[in-house]
């Protein structure tokens, strides 16, 4: 299924991200793996070993989108097809709404919603050319409710179910699939460089992902729900049962949510 295909994943230098750059080499696919750490990704393509040719890295962050059509059409020129595109990388938060200053939301939603949306429509007029390929765009539990401490990071987390819906409705007609990846608690380093209220990383392992999956695990749940075709990939353990008691018991969920330490 994967062999001969491309894949371009963005947050490949580390957690969710490498792990897929290791799974869709080990099933025979070339990924462009992105991020804005060169370095990182560079420890990525050579921990491939003999298939480390396999892995072109092309660094950009995320926050940057102005040369994103140059970049993309770059890649086009030398694969000539983009098969799966992941939007893996993101930012999160550690701050009250009253001490996040409204340039920290905007940079919160900079990286997370419109790096992602930029990606994508700079990569979707090939696939409609080629009339196949699978867009993944990355959400979280959090991104189907609001939670403390994560009040930019939730709402731009929503905002991608919205557009991500639309472009599956819009675009199934060309064979395109869209698929939002929801994770709960995943052992990776996000919390570590979550913003804090002056925009500084928050430096430390949350409690409860230190308790959370492997980044190798969620990886292996994502390929089975992109084999499957599912438009929501829930990736994690009992922490995602909160998405069905917001939906059927919301008055039981904010009692909850409300003395989760960390998520």
């Amino acid at each position: 299924m994967y062999t001969g295909k491309v894949a371009w994943i963005t947050g490949a230098s580390s957690g969710i991200g490498e792990a897929l750059v290791y799974e869709f080499v080990r099933r025979g696919a070339t990924v462009v793996a992105s991020s804005n750490d060169l370095p990182g990704l560079e420890r990525v393509k050579a921990a491939c070993g003999d298939n480390s040719a396999m892995v072109h890295c092309v660094p950009f962050d995320l926050a940057d989108t102005s040369e994103i059509i140059k970049i993309v059409e770059q890649q086009i020129n030398t694969f000539e097809r983009i098969d799966f595109l992941l939007n893996i990388g993101g930012i999160s938060q550690r701050a009250r709404i009253d001490e996040t200053p409204l340039w920290l939301d905007r940079k919160i939603f900079e990286i997370n919603y419109f790096g992602t949306i930029a990606f994508t429509k700079a990569v979707l007029p090939y696939m409609i050319r080629q009339q196949s390929g699978h867009i993944l765009a990355t959400s979280s539990i959090s991104g189907r409710f609001g939670f403390p401490l994560r009040s930019a990071y939730s709402a731009s987390k929503q905002a991608l179910h919205g557009f991500f819906e639309t472009l599956y409705l819009e675009n199934k007609k060309f064979n395109i699939r869209s698929s939002v990846i929801i994770p709960g608690r995943v052992r990776t380093s996000i919390s570590i460089h979550a913003l804090n209220a002056e925009g500084k990383e928050h430096g430390k392992l949350d409690d409860g992902q230190a308790k959370g999956i492997l980044p190798e695990h969620a990886a292996e749940i994502i390929i089975k729900g992109m084999i499957r075709n599912k438009r929501e990939i829930l990736v994690g353990r009992g922490e995602l049962f909160l998405l069905h008691i917001r939906r059927y018991f919301p008055w039981l969920f904010f009692r909850i949510a409300d003395k989760i330490k960390s998520m």
